[in-house]
């Protein structure tokens, strides 16, 4: 397997759609005010969205891998707990990201508020002490609450935000099903592994939880999402086609409730992301015929 490969890997794509859906659904927002979309303030916010989400996979699977963590696991290659790149390399790929995300994001800034420097500088911090540092708050629990607020809350309000230079209530409601389908994803991965990070002593909000209940939480992330998507026919009538998903949040419920583990939940992760991309097509559909 060539390095490209190995790369590619370790930018795990099937957690993209986190970062590409939340972006999609605030650009689209700015359609409600009657403004028109700045498309190079929309790619900007694509590329820093996309690129945190990359540096954060690296950092973690540099993290993990130095802790031992990820040795013998259940789900997808990891760079250095497999050994195919050393971990200082996967580190240094780390930093380059998360610098590309600051270049990206301080252009972002200069064309909008200064504020966004902070706001991206706290998101970059968040993404390395995830699983990295002394005290990484992922193996305490905090994993879903940091992704709601990153990847549900700053990442849509914050490309509302480069568009329109100003927040609202709207751009919170549209925030809240992209991070509750954000934090599924986070949490189908968490149940996967909820054997050997209570082993390690990584104390995520599956073991916190224990199996069963980790499961209810994630369906009931699942129907928030769900709800959530459909309350926004109040901005968008048009939202209400989110209803069309309901299949594939009921397959997915199933399969969780249903006992699905260890590797048999490795392709409803690649559910919950075609499941958080429709719906934000959907929503962004909606938004931008309103």
């Amino acid at each position: 397997m060539i390095k490209v490969n190995n790369w590619l890997i370790g930018a795990r794509p099937r957690t993209l759609p986190a970062a590409i859906a939340p972006v999609f659904v605030g650009t689209a927002l700015i359609n409600v005010t009657g403004q028109s979309v700045n498309w190079f303030n929309a790619a900007l916010a694509l590329a820093v969205s996309l690129l945190l989400q990359i540096g954060v996979n690296y950092s973690n699977d540099y993290s993990d891998g130095i802790r031992g963590t990820d040795s013998e696991r259940v789900g997808p290659t990891r760079l250095v707990a497999s050994g195919l790149l050393p971990a200082a390399k996967v580190k240094q790929m780390a930093y380059l990201t998360f610098f590309t995300a600051s270049l990206c994001g301080l252009v972002l800034a200069l064309r909008t508020s200064p504020w966004l420097i902070l706001v991206g500088a706290i998101s970059i911090i968040a993404a390395w002490n995830y699983t990295g540092g002394k005290s990484p708050y992922g193996y305490r629990g905090f994993g879903e609450i940091s992704v709601f607020i990153f990847f549900g809350l700053v990442a849509t309000m914050g490309s509302y935000f480069a568009q329109s230079k100003t927040l609202n209530l709207n751009s919170l409601a549209i925030s809240i099903p992209m991070g509750a389908l954000a934090c599924s994803i986070l949490a189908i991965n968490n149940l996967r592994d909820l054997p050997k990070d209570a082993l390690v002593n990584k104390r995520t909000v599956a073991v916190r939880l224990g199996d069963h209940r980790a499961r209810i939480a994630l369906v009931g992330l699942l129907a928030v999402a769900q709800i959530s998507a459909a309350l926004i026919a109040f901005i968008a009538p048009l939202a209400l086609l989110t209803l069309l998903t309901l299949p594939l949040t009921i397959s997915i419920s199933r399969s969780v409730m249903a006992g699905a583990a260890g590797k048999d939940l490795i392709p409803l992760l690649g559910k919950a992301g075609k499941l958080q991309l429709f719906s934000a097509l959907l929503i962004t559909l909606a938004l931008a015929i309103k």
